[in-house]
């Protein structure tokens, strides 16, 4: 039996499932809300999210087929009309073939790829210029360091055996101490260049990626917001976490740009600069984002550098579009393809799904929560994680699709990032 088999199996047996003029009312789960579920088609239908991205059988369509079985089981009889609806709608789970022996070998040279790839992406930061003082460290050393920690996915001081190793095969000059790679990662001033190291690592799958996602997911913290509840008289508290909003290539899941910042930031303000910052090394055909980044301005910021946005509306747009209802000629051609020819509009929108495979294969790999105690370094720790992924992809593809990264290469290095004048000890 299917998972959903049996999540719908759950509801017909502890939840009342009740008949209207629309369809069967059956309650949501999780206790928020209730869909309707119609079998009167020629295939069944739900007003569930799950349902409208896969347009296969639910797990409240189950529910109801159940319930179906369990009112005629109790009369003696079972129709055969429910027989063949429970055999028509079962889902079929869909398989992905997989080179085995182009990921085996990926894998088991991966870290040393990774060295490699991760030197040469550093080399194209330059030192600042020092007039006085100690000689400070070089940057792209103590970068190298610090982006090589969370891969380690190890503690600061731990991690100095990996470190002093890298040092034994040329990769730093000298390497830094762990509270020099905590003093990295605390400068603000790493964040773009960050950034930029990120867009960089992405450009050379420029060919081969043209249709992109857009999400936002939180990294945890160990930091907790804390006030004084009136209504209850005591002290409550709940973790903060770094919300991450991030563009990828739906076919190899490289992260072509990205933003990290406060944990209450919204998301439909995002998406424009990252639709422009990809668009620096990309040619953007689709973007596709969910309800949340449903906003007049995002249509138009994908528009004007010639993509088209697959994000559906909500369900009290109207075809206007405006804050003051005014004819928007954009908004209301793709609320139209939206209303009357949804399911050409899901086949586009359903690429959306990729954006959160890449957040999953993040934090599968490098964790979902980071170490560093303050915001800045916070920030910095999942700019780093997602750096980490992005040459892990890169080492996948080169094998998948013989595409080799060469930073060195004018055509890939248009998003250097501009180097400040820092201070390290």
């Amino acid at each position: 039996m299917e998972a959903r088999q049996e999540r719908g199996l759950q509801i017909a047996a502890l939840t009342p499932i009740k008949q209207s003029k629309l369809g069967y009312i059956v309650p949501s789960q999780s206790g928020n809300g209730t869909y309707v579920v119609s079998l009167d088609g020629s295939e069944p239908y739900c007003t569930c999210p799950d349902f409208e991205f896969r347009r296969v059988s639910c797990k409240h369509i189950y529910a109801v087929q159940y319930t179906i079985q369990r009112e005629a089981n109790a009369d003696g009889t079972v129709t055969e009309t429910v027989r063949e609806t429970v055999t028509e709608t079962k889902e079929v789970k869909v398989t992905y073939s997989q080179n085995w022996s182009v990921y085996n070998d990926a894998q088991t040279h991966e870290q040393e790829e990774f060295l490699r790839l991760l030197r040469a992406l550093c080399d194209t930061v330059q030192q600042p210029t020092q007039t006085m003082g100690r000689p400070r460290l070089p940057l792209s050393d103590v970068i190298f360091g610090a982006t090589y920690k969370v891969y380690s996915t190890m503690s600061g001081r731990r991690f100095m055996t990996d470190l002093r190793e890298a040092q034994s095969k040329g990769l730093v000059d000298k390497a830094p101490s762990f509270t020099s790679t905590f003093r990295c990662l605390e400068n603000a001033e790493l964040t773009p260049i960050l950034k930029g190291l990120i867009e960089l690592s992405a450009s050379p799958l420029k060919s081969v990626e043209t249709d992109f996602a857009v999400d936002s997911s939180g990294f945890a913290t160990s930091v907790y917001s804390r006030w004084f509840d009136h209504k209850y008289g005591k002290m409550r508290s709940e973790a903060k976490w770094i919300k991450t909003h991030l563009m990828c290539g739906v076919k190899t899941h490289i992260v072509t740009s990205v933003d990290a910042m406060d944990w209450e930031s919204p998301d439909n303000r995002q998406l424009p600069g990252l639709v422009a910052k990809t668009a620096e090394n990309f040619t953007i055909n689709e973007v596709s984002a969910d309800k949340a980044y449903s906003d007049r301005r995002n249509l138009h910021a994908v528009d004007n550098l010639g993509g088209t946005a697959y994000i559906p509306f909500k369900v009290s747009s109207t075809g206007m579009g405006g804050t003051r209802r005014k004819y928007d000629g954009l908004w209301h051609y793709m609320w139209a393809y939206y209303n009357f020819n949804k399911q050409a509009f899901l086949g586009h929108y359903h690429k959306r799904s990729n954006v959160e495979t890449t957040f999953s294969m993040i934090k599968a790999k490098f964790g979902g929560a980071v170490r560093s105690k303050t915001p800045v370094a916070q920030v910095n720790e999942v700019l780093a994680k997602v750096l980490c992924h992005n040459l892990c992809v890169l080492i996948q593809s080169w094998r998948e699709l013989g595409i080799e990264a060469d930073f060195t290469n004018p055509t890939c290095s248009q998003s250097q990032p501009p180097v400040p004048k820092l201070a390290w000890n």
